[in-house]
């Protein structure tokens, strides 16, 4: 009998946001594929975790997601999570679920934190209609140009960017939907949380004069 794959969703920020349903599965897998070993280490020595651990990352997702294949193939369990949040969301995961589902090996859902869903809730945006568009592209032409067909778009829209290209985005944010009402979510569930409600124009501001650090999470 094939093996297990289990998508476990871990926390966003505050490592008390974990489930025990999550905390169980990690004890009990054979190896858990993480985005990054080493940020996933902090989360398991802080619940007591000793677990045999891969790395499976955008850069190795092809040649990793054969070997876990394998194992899984041969009857082994494993737990899949991301760096933060729910795996396959914007993140290398959907390759080795498809990479499953297409193999018939079972893949079992363990939910838990989302950054678009904990960003939405209090964002004051309407909630019963989203559109995720996840991480523009980092070009500014393509990236304009997904914005220009993201305007007529009736529902909340919820991207994801970078430190690096936030203040470039709501820059293209106010050129193609002109001085519009966003909301950016920085550092959710972390210490240093900040919730911005205002006119992009004002958020293009308060980052000139505060350098912007974290991750964020734009809502239009």
């Amino acid at each position: 009998m094939p093996g297990t794959l289990y998508v476990v969703a871990t926390p966003i920020g505050n490592l008390e946001d974990i489930t025990l349903r999550a905390i169980d599965t990690l004890k009990a897998v054979d190896m858990i594929a993480a985005e990054d070993t080493r940020h996933t280490n902090i989360l398991l020595e802080r619940y007591g975790i000793k677990k045999s651990m891969t790395s499976y990352f955008e850069y190795n997702k092809i040649q990793k997601g054969d070997y876990l294949l394998r194992l899984l193939s041969e009857g082994s369990s494993i737990a899949l999570v991301s760096d933060a949040g729910t795996p396959g969301i914007s993140d290398p995961g959907y390759n080795i679920i498809k990479l499953c589902i297409d193999n018939n090996i079972p893949v079992v859902p363990i939910p838990g934190p989302s950054g678009i869903i904990a960003a939405l809730t209090i964002s004051g945006k309407p909630t019963n209609e989203f559109t995720f568009a996840g991480f523009l592209s980092p070009k500014p032409i393509k990236r304009k140009n997904e914005l220009k067909k993201l305007y007529d778009e009736k529902r909340t829209i919820v991207l994801y960017e970078s430190v690096h290209r936030i203040e470039r985005l709501l820059n293209d944010i106010l050129e193609v939907c002109g001085d519009t009402e966003v909301v950016v979510a920085r550092e959710v569930t972390k210490k240093f949380e900040e919730i911005r409600r205002e006119k992009v124009s004002a958020s293009i501001e308060h980052f000139k004069a505060h350098k912007p650090k974290g991750e964020f999470i734009v809502i239009i």
